[in-house]
Parts: C-alpha cells; sequence; structure tokens
C-alpha cells in the first residue's frame, strides 16, 4: 500500500495544527516536513522547533527533508526535535557519507534526495546507506508545482538498478497522476496541495490507499 506524507509546506501557516491534525485524522501515514535555508532554495521554512511541536501531537514517522547547503550545521538539531527520517540532497556540502552514518548512528532513517535535473548515477555510492530515496519532481523550494514527468523514469531505473529501500516522490502529485509512480516502484507520495486543499482529505486518502 503506498504512504501519504502531506507536505506541511501546503498547510495553512495560521492554522497549521488545525490543518495537520485533519491530515492525522484522515489517516495519512507520514509527515512530511520541508526545511529550507534560503540558500539551497530561494525560500526560508520550518525550524527544529516545528518538529518538536509535531512531536508532541503525533506518533506518526516525521520525515524531514533538509534542503540546505550544509545540513550537517543542523540535522543533529532536527533529530534531537524528534526526526524520524532525515533527507540529505545528494547536491548539499559535505561528506555525504560521514552525514549518513551519523543519522544511522542515532537509529534514525537515512535518506538522499535528487533534484529534477540530478541524475540517479551520483546516487550509486550511498545507496547502501539510504533507506529513502527522494526523487524531486518539481524544482525543490515551493509548493503547488506541475508534475515534471521527465525525471520519473528515474524511479523504475532505481528499481532496475536493484534498490529496495523507501522512494519517495514529492512535487505535483495527484490522485490522477500517483497510479503511474506505484507503478514505477514509488512506496512514499509526498502530496501537499493535494491533501491540504482537498474538502474530503479521509476519502481521497482511503481511495489513495486502495491504489
Amino acid at each position: 500500500m503506498i504512504k501519504i506524507a502531506p507536505s506541511i509546506l501546503a498547510a495553512d501557516p495560521l492554522n497549521l495544527e488545525r490543518d495537520i491534525r485533519r491530515a492525522i485524522d484522515a489517516r495519512c501515514d507520514w509527515i512530511h516536513i520541508d526545511v529550507m535555508d534560503a540558500h539551497f532554495v530561494p525560500n526560508l521554512a520550518y525550524s527544529p522547533d516545528t518538529v518538536r511541536a509535531l512531536r508532541n501531537i503525533t506518533s506518526l514517522p516525521l520525515d524531514v527533508h533538509l534542503m540546505m547547503d550544509h545540513p550537517d550545521t543542523l540535522m543533529g538539531t532536527f533529530m534531537d526535535a524528534g526526526a524520524d527520517c532525515i533527507t540529505l540532497h545528494a547536491e548539499a556540502e559535505g561528506d555525504l557519507h560521514e552525514m549518513l552514518r551519523t543519522i544511522r548512528n542515532r537509529g534514525i532513517k537515512t535518506g538522499i534526495a535528487v533534484r529534477p535535473a540530478t541524475g540517479i548515477d551520483v546516487l550509486a555510492p550511498y545507496l547502501s546507506e539510504a533507506d529513502l530515496i527522494l526523487v524531486m519532481t518539481v524544482e525543490p523550494g515551493f509548493g503547488g508545482q506541475k508534475l515534471d514527468e521527465r525525471v520519473i523514469g528515474k524511479i523504475s531505473a532505481l528499481r532496475e538498478a536493484g534498490y529496495r529501500g523507501e522512494i519517495e516522490a514529492d512535487g505535483g502529485i495527484r490522485e490522477d497522476n500517483l497510479q503511474e509512480l506505484i507503478r514505477r516502484g514509488l512506496t512514499v507520495a509526498v502530496m501537499g496541495t493535494a491533501v491540504f486543499h482537498h474538502e474530503r482529505p479521509d476519502e481521497l486518502i482511503e481511495r489513495l490507499h486502495r491504489m
């Protein structure tokens, strides 16, 4: 069954808890938190305090995606705050092997993300160290974008290369395009606008779980 991970970037910032509780009540599987440093991407969002506050209201896995030039400077703080998975970008600065090892030694799941323009060949040295690969299906930094169909082949290519961990996609995923992603090997769908802007997210997630 596909896991649905609503991205809180699409929630109402003035009613964040209300919207997240609504997604939890709708039986989503994970909560996705996009952390942006205004350098790696041209936007700024979410601190460890947000993760800590979420940890206080839910036991669902908190999926923290660090869109940062230097994730090593804050990833420990996010782990302390209650993150269940930390995803780093392959394009970020620093020793990715060492950062993944640090996360794993804390008993936290490891993820690696790639931008649309980055080929999966860069992931080859790290696949055995990653519990999750995040395929960005839009250019990271902003919600509400249209899925770039040119990059979905990365999902099937990862499966063909023998990767057996979770494969997550983020960006423009909707009810009408999710089935194709699942067919290619997707196991976690990050859905922001599609969930938080839906009148009945409970009915939507129920349908998605049946795909």
